[in-house]
């Protein structure tokens, strides 16, 4: 017989003592269950009420009919997915709705610190813009560090001008697009749908 054939024959005849348990702890776990929020962002998003969903969304882009096909299409399976179907809405908007979204749109922010002659240069190209285009110039800069947002900008206002306006058109709600999926993004990381 092997030493482990000894052993189990032992522990056979003579088991372990049973754990004995303080009368006071009777009834009470001795490691309370350990439980986690698993849900994510994503998670809330699909199953909050259709008006906070609709919120949330109209504030990344306004428009209504936008607003509605992305939430209409819950739940999403991944962030991907979301921000394919918010893409899809956008490229499906109609010209009454870019101008809807566009009308609520207004300047870029310029970091804090920004000089008062570059608000001065902002203002007037920005006016200038508005006053070919009918609506707030729209460009997205969130891949920028903050010290190169504002030449971004200038350039951006600069260079487009000289579209006509059915090019500028194509290229507004472009950049709708493009600020409409990064407001998403950062809509889902704060969670509060």
């Amino acid at each position: 017989m092997s030493d482990l054939d000894n052993v189990v024959a032992h522990l056979s005849h003579h088991p372990l003592p049973n754990h004995v348990t303080p009368t006071h702890l009777t009834g009470q776990v001795a490691i309370p269950e350990q439980t986690r929020d698993t849900s994510s962002p994503l998670d809330h998003f699909n199953t909050a009420p259709l008006e906070d969903v609709l919120h949330t969304l109209l504030t990344c882009l306004h428009s209504p009919r936008w607003a509605h096909r992305v939430a209409d299409h819950r739940p999403y399976p991944d962030l991907e997915s979301l921000l394919a179907a918010a893409d899809e809405a956008a490229y499906d908007l109609t010209a009454a709705d870019l101008a809807a979204a566009l009308s609520a749109e207004t300047l870029p922010e310029l970091p804090d610190g920004t000089y008062s002659a570059a608000h001065t240069a902002l203002c007037a190209a920005h006016a200038a813009y508005e006053a070919r285009f009918g609506h707030a110039f729209v460009i997205c800069v969130d891949h920028l560090p903050p010290s190169e947002v504002l030449d971004q900008i200038l350039a951006g206002i600069r260079s487009r001008l000289t579209n006509d306006p059915e090019e500028e058109r194509v290229v507004a709600a472009e950049e709708l697009r493009r600020l409409a999926r990064g407001r998403l993004r950062h809509a889902l990381r704060g969670a509060g749908l």
